[in-house]
């Protein structure tokens, strides 16, 4: 304790998890694939992980941020073809975008951002590191990992796996796997963009070892996080829909080809945004875009729409829900204004940060910042993100 008898505070907890930290943390968090607007659904993980970022530098922590990009993937150039664009093009357009909405909601910015299209070599090591250790296998140019073991890690099924599997367009029904969930890491070809490359271009591919051809989703996050921070990190995050296939296969194949484990101490997966109990998504046209909710209502309000609650529970997006929040903001803001004596607001500030330290809690950590007022309703805005 120190000398007004505010007990120290302790590391970061996660699910249970203490993550102390010596020297630097490594958080990685996976990005956008580039080629639309940024949902509700997009900004709550990216939203939480701002926070654990804000909560470990509250406590003196240096933490080095990945966020990546998904430039290489059918579905940017499916919208590439669409539109009629160079998929690079679209790629630009829509990060610059995205960049600008995160900046509206106080998002900092991460220290790196690899891209799949800068890691097209890295994904090739990937692949020549797993065929050497005997977890992938050739063939006709495409390089297949032995990832069936993914989903035990995760408790399914392997009927709910390969399930899974199609709906995330990986192919089980590819007859050249030796099992259904098996994945590729690099896919023989390229991808078909009907001209919209480049002049003279319909196909995207690179060469490799095993011919042209193009990286796999999974084995392109794998290669962007070793490459950034080596064999392991300290925490992991993205949106809970990603735990199978993608989180399960990125992190077997990392393991698989390091020999180190586990790939990440933690992982924040973050509950999905449903509107009528359903996930928020493109496909089902169900989106809330935040740049239409930021011309309605406060960042502090939809920073807190979404931080207002456990990190790892599903929602669903009411726009009703804003004027409680909007309240809310102005309670904690009058609340700031109060005074107390020193020690009572040490206390009350220890309180905050132990509630944020423990889980994330923001529900507690509000709720005691409103009670206490002055220094620990200001805590709360400085690394809530609400001022």
């Amino acid at each position: 304790m120190d000398s007004v008898g505010v007990p120290a505070r302790g590391p970061l907890r996660l699910t249970g998890i203490a993550l102390p930290v010596v020297g630097r943390a490594r958080l990685y968090v996976c990005g956008i694939t580039p080629y639309d607007v940024t949902h509700l659904g997009h900004a709550s993980t990216y939203l939480w992980t701002d926070l654990v970022v804000r909560v470990w530098r509250s406590i003196g922590v240096t933490v080095e941020v990945a966020r990546n990009i998904t430039d290489v993937d059918d579905a940017m150039f499916a919208e590439a073809r669409r539109v009629g664009m160079p998929y690079d093009q679209v790629a630009a357009i829509s990060r610059f975008a995205f960049d600008r909405t995160m900046a509206a909601l106080g998002v900092r910015p991460p220290d790196h951002e690899p891209t799949a299209r800068a890691s097209v070599t890295h994904v090739i090591e990937l692949g020549q590191a797993l065929l050497a250790a005997g977890h992938a296998y050739l063939r006709d140019g495409t390089v297949y990992a032995r990832t069936a073991d993914a989903a035990a890690r995760v408790g399914l099924s392997p009927d709910e796996a390969v399930k899974l599997a199609a709906e995330f367009n990986d192919d089980p029904d590819d007859p050249g796997r030796d099992d259904p969930l098996d994945v590729a890491v690099w896919r023989a070809g390229g991808a078909d963009v009907h001209g919209t490359a480049g002049p003279g271009q319909t196909r995207v591919s690179w060469p490799s070892p095993w011919g042209p051809g193009r990286p796999g989703w999974h084995a392109e996050c794998a290669a962007m996080v070793l490459n950034t921070f080596g064999s392991s990190v300290d925490l992991h995050a993205g949106g809970e829909d990603l735990c199978f296939p993608h989180h399960a296969v990125e992190t077997l194949l990392a393991e698989q080809a390091t020999g180190v484990a586990p790939f990440a101490r933690a992982w924040l997966q973050v509950g999905v945004v449903r509107v009528g109990g359903l996930r928020m998504s493109k496909s089902l046209r169900n989106l809330t875009l935040v740049d239409d909710l930021l011309e309605r209502h406060s960042p502090a309000a939809v920073r807190l729409l979404c931080l207002g609650r456990r990190w790892q529970d599903a929602w669903d997006y009411d726009e009703a829900a804003f004027d409680q929040v909007e309240a809310t903001v102005d309670q904690l803001y009058t609340a700031a204004g109060r005074t107390g004596s020193t020690a009572d607001q040490a206390l009350a500030v220890a309180a905050v940060d132990a509630a944020l330290s423990d889980d994330l809690d923001v529900p507690r950590a509000l709720a005691l910042a409103l009670d206490s007022g002055g220094a620990a309703a200001r805590r709360l805005i400085d690394v809530v993100g609400l001022a």
